[in-house]
């Protein structure tokens, strides 16, 4: 097969291993930078061009796109499924999932265990809106922050109400969410390939810090999931109609909540946490869709709902 992996940095440890992984399965593998494509936009003949030259022949893409530039780079993406490739997670998918308000609409909708969320722009009655998520201690989130950033816990009513009345000033878009006490500053990453939990991995914030992002000084290690949390992971995936995720789930009180769904999850420190190949059991399962729709001539329809 003809892979394209669409990503803006060969260099980064997942990129990498994807690369590898599909070289040593014999594939032909080419990492594009997806803000140096330009589309032709035709109907019968849609093309990319890349660095003067047309793309063309690929069948299969795998899209690694940053969160900064993800409205081009689904566009991108986009005009590959016009050009029949088949797309490891479509583009629809991806947009829902960096919409988290979207997101948690859509599991809330389908029943799926989420922290107590309120969400607003401008609300005339702050405490009202504390008071949907049972007050402080309290999450408020920007919609728009990744990995962690722009993300505070609020431990008392007014510091709640002072954090909203900023996030306000800046007319930002914010959700409040319940704080899991319980979760104890751990949060676990199920990595999802193809409707299964391939691998697992609990993040533990450091001392005092209650976000457990690798890149925050988080630590990673092996944990073994119960059978709701492994079907939770599958449902959200299945939901959010990605082939490949990261679902990051908390133990609560009450089962597992999910916090977000990731639709470009990093390989490193789940694959360093469970010793597993998982670049290797994503080309595997990419070879398995694309054998299976060989002769469909729509190997992009749209799976996702809503």
């Amino acid at each position: 097969m003809k892979i394209a992996i669409l990503s803006r940095n060969k260099k980064l440890y997942s990129t990498k291993r994807l690369v590898e992984a599909a070289e040593a399965r014999g594939h032909e593998v080419k990492v594009i930078d997806i803000l140096r494509c330009y589309m032709n936009i035709t109907s019968h003949n849609p093309t990319i061009h890349y660095r003067g030259e047309v793309l063309e022949g690929f069948d299969a893409v795998i899209p690694r796109i940053g969160a900064s530039v993800t409205f081009y780079g689904t566009a991108v993406l986009r005009q590959f499924e016009m050009m029949n490739v088949f797309p490891l997670n479509e583009s629809v998918a991806l947009t829902r999932s960096r919409d988290k308000l979207r997101s948690a609409q859509l599991l809330a909708r389908k029943g799926i265990g989420m922290p107590v969320t309120g969400f607003a722009h401008n609300p005339d009655d702050i405490d009202d809106l504390l008071k949907i998520v049972n007050g402080a201690p309290l999450v408020i989130k920007l919609l728009e922050g990744t990995q962690g950033i722009g993300v505070v816990l609020a431990e008392t009513q007014k510091a709640a109400e002072s954090v909203v009345q900023a996030f306000m000033g800046l007319k930002a878009n914010i959700m409040v969410q319940e704080f899991i006490k319980e979760a104890g500053g751990a949060d676990i990453r199920c990595l999802v390939v193809g409707g299964k939990v391939v691998a697992s991995m609990k993040r533990q914030g450091p001392e005092g810090e209650f976000r457990s992002n690798l890149h925050r000084g988080g630590n990673a290690s092996l944990i073994r999931l119960t059978p709701e949390e492994r079907s939770t992971a599958v449902r959200a995936a299945s939901i959010m109609g990605l082939e490949v995720c990261g679902v990051d789930l908390l133990r609560s009180n009450h089962g597992p909540v999910v916090m977000e769904v990731n639709s470009s999850p990093g390989l490193e420190g789940i694959e360093g946490a469970s010793g597993k190949d998982v670049a290797g059991l994503i080309i595997q399962h990419m070879e398995k869709r694309v054998t299976a729709l060989k002769d469909s001539t729509s190997r992009s329809r749209t799976r996702g709902k809503g």
